[in-house]
Formats: structure tokens, C-alpha cells, sequence
């Protein structure tokens, strides 16, 4: 197996591959870094956990729906090295799909089959919310087996009994990734570790954090078109909203930098804090440079630069991955329970 950690793109080559995928599909873009090797990332905790996030954020500047299909991806890479699993993360030109949300009526079974001498297992349901559906190869899919206990599982979706649906995803913004609903119909799958393996493992909350890695480089890409604009015509009102973006974006560059560190001097422990902390503090910011921009460019750009208008569409959107007050809750709780303080300098 190729070293992960050795392997990760230097971001100007990546930068430059994606501006040759302009316009194409999320899914399509998403096998060509494949093909090239771009989205062969350093896993999280392993000693390069900020080349990692980097490589996300590039990604997320470029085009988010692009960024969810690629985030989900490494994502699914990642679990199936944990999992132990190299043999599957190392398919070559598969794509990869994390489809792990689970609304309570879209409940996917994973269960033991008999078949003479040969013993395995297959998916059985519908599964919802799956990002790339359409052009993705391969999914690792959250499921419960016959004892009712949480599981998860990789499938190869070029299989009969898989069924695709246009269903479950009506929104403009995001509307790239097409996050529909997918039915199996006693699809084989390999079930990755044990129970409770998806939530419970280090990188649960690793992986939480890079999703926020998206939503900042997206943040930025909207900071440079207020800079840009900038350079042709300033005034003290635009200058001032610069200031404010800068200002939002640094503070969580510089806590993004944190939090990779932590992982990588801690790769076993529990990141959710850490990881909560993250995607909260780069909600905060996006909103802010969404607020900021949007003032200081006025109606003109959002109306007719096309893809501005897309990222002002798909990022509120991408952000309600989310859980908004429940997560500052969270927060609120685990900082109680600390003997000192987070913010101590």
C-alpha cells in the first residue's frame, strides 16, 4: 500500500488541475483528480493533517459541489484505512461516497446471507442523502445488521439491485451534487469492523473538522473577489468590509492550524471539541464574509457573475450540515467540564 502521508498534492498542482475542470460535473472532476492522483490526501492524525485540510479548502475555493463529492471521497478512504480495509481503499480509479446520514424512515439493513458454502452480506433499503450518487463507483454506507446494532459497510454500486432516484434534493443551492435517495435491493457489501466502529473511532471527529476545511476555502474565494475588486475601486466602506472579512478568516486560520496540530500530537484521542470548536468558528466567519462581500460588491456581481451568484447559492446551504445551536450546546457542555479554560493564552 502507497503512503497516504507521502503522497499528498502540492497545492499548486492541484490548483491548476482544477482550473482545467471548470464546469464539468461534480462526479466527473472528482474521477479526474482520481485519475491524477490529487485526491490521494494524507489521512487525518498521521503528521499532515493541515496538508490534508488545505488540500479541502483549494477544493472548496474552486467549487463546492465539487468539494462535497471530493471531501466524501478521502472521507471514505480514510474509514476504510482505519477499518483496516486497504484492499478496498486502494481500488484503483474507484470514487468513493460517505453516505452516513440517518434520517430515522431511511434506515438501510445490512444482513448475513447463506449461500451453501459461502457465507456474506447484503444491503437492504433505502439509504437517503447520498451526495454523487449518480456518478460515483463505490459507497461506504452506515447500516444496522440483524441485532439492531449500527454498522457500516462498503459497497460497489455498478452491482445489479442498486437503483439510483432523482428523489429527496429540491434545493438551488448544491444542487450539483445531487444528494438523492439510493434503494438497495440485496446488494453485496462488506461490513468494515465492528458496531459502533463509524462513531466511535478517532477519525470520526478528525473528518468532521475537514468538512469545515471546505466551507473555509470557500469563504476565502469570496475574500478574494472583494480584493479583487478592490484593486480596480476602493472606497473607505469597502475597505472597512475587508477588514472585517480578514479579520474573521485569520482568527480561523489560526485555529484551523491549532486543531491540526492537536490531532497530529494526539492522533488516538477524542477530537469532538476540537472538531465542534472548528466547524463552529468557520460557520461564524463564512456568515460574517457572506454578510461583508455581499454589501460591499452589491446587487451587480450576484446578479451577473455566475459563479459568485453558485457560491452564494451553495455554501448557506452546505453550512447546515451544521446542527447550529445543538452544536454550541455541546460545546458549552464539554467546556463546563474542563479544569481550565480553552482561551487561556
Amino acid at each position: 500500500m502507497q503512503n497516504p502521508v507521502s503522497t499528498a498534492p502540492a497545492l499548486t498542482t492541484l490548483r491548476s488541475s482544477l482550473t482545467g475542470l471548470a464546469g464539468m460535473p461534480p462526479t466527473d472532476a472528482l474521477g479526474e483528480l482520481v485519475h491524477a492522483g490529487h485526491a490521494r490526501l494524507p489521512l487525518p492524525g498521521h503528521g499532515a493533517t493541515l496538508a490534508r485540510w488545505q488540500a479541502l479548502a483549494a477544493v472548496g475555493a474552486h467549487d463546492l459541489p465539487l468539494a462535497k463529492v471530493f471531501e466524501g471521497h478521502t472521507d471514505a478512504v480514510a474509514i476504510l484505512h482505519e477499518a483496516g480495509a486497504h484492499a478496498l481503499a486502494d481500488i484503483p480509479q474507484a470514487t468513493w461516497g460517505t453516505w452516513c446520514a440517518e434520517p430515522p424512515d431511511a434506515r438501510l439493513a445490512l444482513l448475513a446471507v447463506d449461500h451453501g458454502h459461502d457465507h456474506g452480506h447484503v444491503l437492504r433499503g433505502r439509504k437517503a442523502w447520498c451526495s454523487g450518487a449518480h456518478g460515483v463507483t463505490h459507497a461506504v454506507v452506515s447500516c444496522w445488521d440483524d441485532a439492531g446494532a449500527p454498522m457500516l459497510a462498503a459497497v460497489d454500486l455498478r452491482q445489479p439491485g442498486v437503483r439510483v432516484t432523482d428523489d429527496g434534493w429540491n434545493a438551488v443551492g448544491m444542487r450539483a451534487t445531487a444528494s438523492v435517495d439510493v434503494w438497495f435491493d440485496d446488494v453485496v457489501a462488506t461490513p468494515l469492523a465492528g458496531p459502533g466502529f463509524y462513531v466511535e473511532r478517532a477519525g470520526f471527529w478528525q473528518g468532521g473538522a475537514g468538512v469545515a476545511a471546505c466551507w473555509f476555502g470557500a469563504a476565502t474565494r469570496l475574500a478574494d473577489a472583494l480584493r479583487e475588486r478592490l484593486a480596480e475601486r476602493s472606497d473607505p466602506h469597502r475597505l472597512a468590509q475587508l477588514g472585517e472579512v480578514s479579520v474573521a478568516l485569520q482568527g480561523c486560520a489560526a485555529l484551523i492550524r491549532e486543531a491540526a496540530a492537536a490531532i497530529d500530537s494526539a492522533p488516538g484521542a477524542n477530537a469532538m471539541r476540537t472538531a465542534m470548536t472548528v466547524r463552529l468558528s468557520v460557520e461564524a466567519a463564512a456568515n460574517t464574509v457572506l454578510h461583508a462581500v455581499g454589501r460591499a460588491l452589491g446587487a451587480g456581481p450576484l446578479c451577473k457573475d455566475a459563479a459568485l451568484a453558485q457560491l452564494y447559492a451553495d455554501l448557506p446551504v452546505f453550512m447546515r450540515q451544521s446542527h447550529a445551536e445543538r452544536d454550541l450546546e455541546a460545546v458549552g457542555k464539554l467546556v463546563a467540564a474542563l479544569e481550565d479554560a480553552p482561551w487561556t493564552l
